[in-house]
């Protein structure tokens, strides 16, 4: 029996459920067009996501974008969940079947205590029935927070598809015509004399770092688009280096790649000692230098492998 958008059930009236589910929707559009992220509190939390009935998905960033809170990696990761729900919201196929929305820790700190959170940012999707599953936590150390990774999780969860739709970005383009400018304008001063062409040191040096770039994982950054790095929102701890073998901090590659510069660096200098015509004294010096080079550093790689690789058994001058 209804009145007036309520029930009565033993004499006692109640929000009809179909009311409180049309007045969510309503509202959650009403907010979604006016920012693709709707920002939620601890109050708009509950009401809106936590309290059934619901009908529809919502994706939530829990971040920490305050700047006492110094959270560099939370501020590059909204960059890029606003892209991917500004992509959402401003295509042709937008419904009221998904959300975009957001938590910050100094506006929602009841919330993260709620869920158990102690990181930031992090991804979860709340589903329109039944409890969170594991899948439902975006695995942002392994996938990055890359708004296509993002939009690839959305869909197997939602099996919404999004296109995702970037602001026009000319520095790549610009970039690239300066690089090659210089480049014939070097070319072009120097065109009566091109035998640095037929260098055999220049074109093996030029291998050199583009072996060294790649081994170094920036591939893999640019597909997966990782964090720089990571910084507990508790504890202010900032990492460097990915505990799990399965992915990478952009940082920890750079690391990687000085340390193996290094060790070829040894290399070289321990060849150059071997053949090279110089005095005794300055090929031992070269033979000292390499040598220290070459085990210091592959000391230090060997120790960020077993930090990675948990219980790997080999170690050499330090753990």
């Amino acid at each position: 029996k209804k009145k007036r958008n309520f029930c009565e059930f033993s004499g006692i009236y109640f929000p009809c459920k179909n009311t409180l589910m049309s007045e969510k929707v309503t509202q959650m559009m009403e907010w979604a067009s006016k920012r693709s992220v709707i920002r939620l509190n601890g109050d708009k939390f509950r009401r809106f996501v936590k309290a059934p009935p619901r009908n529809f998905s919502v994706i939530i960033m829990f971040t920490a974008l305050q700047p006492q809170r110094q959270c560099a990696v939370c501020r590059q990761a909204d960059e890029e969940f606003m892209v991917l729900a500004n992509s959402w919201r401003y295509s042709s196929a937008f419904t009221n079947k998904v959300f975009f929305a957001s938590v910050d820790f100094d506006e929602g700190s009841d919330v993260f205590q709620m869920l158990g959170m102690n990181s930031a940012p992090t991804f979860l999707h709340f589903p329109p029935k039944g409890k969170l599953r594991k899948s439902d936590t975006y695995e942002l150390q392994v996938r990055g927070f890359a708004a296509e990774q993002l939009a690839r999780w959305v869909a197997d969860r939602t099996d919404v598809q999004i296109r995702v739709i970037r602001p026009p970005n000319y520095a790549g383009p610009l970039l690239l015509g300066f690089l090659l400018a210089v480049i014939g304008g070097l070319a072009y001063l120097r065109r009566h004399n091109l035998e640095f062409l037929f260098n055999r040191n220049v074109w093996a040096f030029s291998a050199l770092c583009f072996v060294l770039i790649m081994i170094s994982g920036q591939m893999w950054n640019h597909i997966r688009g990782p964090p720089y790095a990571h910084k507990n929102p508790n504890t202010g701890e900032i990492s460097y280096i990915h505990g799990s073998s399965q992915a990478q901090f952009v940082a920890e590659t750079h690391i990687i790649l000085f340390f193996n510069a290094a060790v070829t660096m040894g290399m070289v200098l321990l060849c150059e000692a071997a053949t090279s015509n110089l005095d005794t004294g300055k090929r031992k010096m070269m033979c000292v230098t390499g040598i220290g080079l070459l085990m210091l550093f592959f000391s230090w790689l060997l120790s960020i492998f077993r930090k990675k690789y948990q219980g790997y058994p080999y170690s050499f001058l330090m753990r």
